[in-house]
C-alpha cells in the first residue's frame, strides 16, 4: 500500500507512464528549460500538453500501445486519458509524484455525430492527473486544447499548481457544460481491462481503432460551430 509519505511508486515508470523514455525526457526538458521550481514546472508542462497535443476523442485506443506517453508525443493528439498519462509521465520524469485519476462525467460538449455513436452524453473513465506539489495532491486535466475551447465558446481549463483543475462547469454563455457523476479513484497505471469492459458495455456504437481514421472530431466541431 502507498503511504502518504512514500512516493516511490508515484515516481516509477510504467508501461504507459513512460517517464524514463528518452523521448519523454527530451520533450519535458525542452518544456521546462529555465524553469526551476516544481510547481512552475508542472504548470508549464500542463499548458504544453493542453494546447500542444490536440484533443481527439476518436483516438481512444484502450491498449498499452495506444495509451502510452510516446504514442501521444508521436501523434501529437490524444483524448483525456492519454493526455493525462503524458502529463503524469512528464511530471514523474521531473521527480514530481503523479497518479492517474478517473471519473464518470456528464458532458454537454460533444458533436452530433459523436453523440450518435456513443448513444449517451456520459463519458465514462474521464481522465485527469493527480500531482503531488507543495506537500499536497492537486488534480489537473489537460484535455481540451485552447482552439477547441474557443470554437465551442468554452473557457479554457486553467491550472495554477495549487487548486484542483478538473472540469468545465459552465461555458462562456453560462450554460452547464460538465458534471461529475462518479469518482473511480486513482491509479499508477490505467486499469485497461476495466476500462474496456465499461466501453464495451456502455458504448456499443463507439468506433474501434479500425474506423477511427475515418472520424474527424476537429472537422465535426468546425462544421457544427460554424452555424452558431
Amino acid at each position: 500500500m502507498i503511504t502518504h509519505h512514500d512516493h516511490t511508486a508515484d515516481l516509477a515508470p510504467g508501461p504507459t507512464v513512460e517517464s524514463t523514455d528518452p523521448r519523454v525526457m527530451s520533450y519535458v526538458e525542452d518544456v521546462v528549460a529555465g524553469v526551476e521550481q516544481d510547481t512552475k514546472r508542472a504548470v508549464a508542462v500542463y499548458y504544453a500538453i493542453r494546447d500542444g497535443i490536440l484533443y481527439d476523442p476518436y483516438s481512444a485506443d484502450i491498449s498499452v500501445a495506444g495509451l502510452k506517453a510516446t504514442t501521444v508525443l508521436e501523434e501529437r493528439r490524444g483524448w483525456c486519458v492519454s493526455k493525462a498519462i503524458l502529463l503524469a509521465a512528464c511530471c514523474r520524469a521531473l521527480g514530481i509524484p503523479a497518479r492517474l485519476g478517473y471519473a464518470d462525467v456528464l458532458n454537454h460538449l460533444s458533436t452530433e455525430k459523436m453523440r450518435q455513436r456513443m448513444k449517451t452524453n456520459v463519458f465514462y473513465w474521464h481522465g485527469y492527473t493527480a500531482l503531488y506539489l507543495d506537500d499536497r495532491w492537486v488534480k489537473a486535466t489537460p484535455a481540451f486544447n485552447i482552439e477547441l475551447c474557443e470554437k465551442f465558446g468554452l473557457k479554457p481549463l486553467e491550472f495554477n499548481g495549487r487548486d484542483d483543475s478538473i472540469y468545465h462547469a459552465f461555458d462562456q454563455a453560462g450554460n452547464r457544460h460538465m458534471e461529475y457523476l462518479h469518482d473511480r479513484g486513482q491509479f499508477l497505471e490505467p486499469p485497461i481491462e476495466a476500462m474496456r469492459r465499461t466501453f464495451d458495455e456502455c458504448y456499443p456504437g463507439w468506433p474501434d481503432t479500425s474506423d477511427a481514421t475515418e472520424a474527424d472530431f476537429g472537422g465535426e466541431v468546425a462544421d457544427e460551430t460554424a452555424t452558431r
